[in-house]
């Protein structure tokens, strides 16, 4: 009982350690989301964090604000889906698959916001 109580602590330890690992990964990779024929681009990286925003120039119309406005949110909507997702999949590869839940849209605080 006592030697599968250290074999579980050993593992858990290792667990920690990959999940600090892929916190620091997530703040490397990046992912893009665009709108409006790639008019508007957002950059996130892996923690959902809007890292840039580029606008074509050609879309600013100061008489159509409002379009503007909602091609950056579609942007920015698109560019954090797909950083969950890398989060998603990263926390899959870390756990295996053991924790139900992990990977799946699973928020760790300090981890992934």
């Amino acid at each position: 009982m006592v030697k599968g109580l250290g074999n579980l602590m050993k593992q858990a330890q290792k667990l920690q350690e990959r999940l600090a690992q892929i916190q620091e990964e997530l703040e490397t990779i990046e992912v893009e989301g665009t709108s409006g024929g790639g008019m508007v681009t957002v950059v996130a990286n892996g923690k959902q964090e809007i890292v840039q925003v580029k606008i074509d120039p050609e879309v600013v119309n100061p008489d159509d604000v409002e379009m503007l406005e909602d091609l950056v949110v579609a942007a920015v909507n698109q560019a954090r889906e797909r950083a969950q997702e890398v989060a998603d999949e990263k926390m899959r590869e870390a756990t295996g698959g053991m924790l139900p839940g992990m990977g799946e849209g699973f928020k760790i605080p300090g981890l992934i916001p």
